[in-house]
């Protein structure tokens, strides 16, 4: 089995609800830190919020993967999504309503979440984000250019209107 790392983040503006997710696969063990950049794909998302978005990054860079024989350990800032996996019993008993009996904000992306984890082998592992550099990791670093890659999106397109 293969084992890969996917790094996901992104980065929404509140009062357009536009956003920008990143992604970055890497397959190898072995990568040069410097050279990374390229491999980073970015996607833009309409009528968005800040968690809606970090699902739908994450669910973006799952779809992508063509082979379900691989092991991901899936990197994010995104304490939603890290413990997802922990409220999902309470989401199903409930049918993913809240207490008022409406659905809860999301469930189709909670829905879909565990569906492709289930079918996919994933581990996630929770990243602190913006980490002086001193204390920065390989893991961070290379999550800080998944980081910025969304926000220099965002940043690009905000300019652009």
């Amino acid at each position: 089995m293969q084992k890969i790392k996917l790094f996901t983040d992104s980065s929404v503006n509140p009062q357009s609800k536009i956003g920008f997710a990143a992604y970055l696969y890497l397959k190898k063990q072995e990568y040069c830190v410097n050279s990374l950049n390229s491999q980073i794909k970015t996607k833009k998302f309409e009528n968005t919020s800040s968690t809606k978005l970090e699902l739908q990054s994450l669910l973006w860079a799952l779809k992508d993967i063509k082979d379900n024989d691989i092991s991901i350990t899936v990197y994010t800032d995104c304490q939603n999504i890290i413990g997802l996996k922990g409220r999902r019993e309470r989401f199903e008993k409930n049918d993913y309503l809240t207490s008022k009996g409406e659905l809860i904000a999301n469930h189709e992306l909670y829905k879909e979440f565990y569906t492709l984890t289930d079918q996919l082998h994933c581990e996630f592992v929770k990243v602190k984000g913006h980490k002086k550099n001193h204390l920065k990791d390989d893991i961070d670093d290379i999550f800080t250019l998944v980081d910025k890659a969304s926000r220099y999106k965002l940043r690009e397109f905000n300019n652009s209107i």
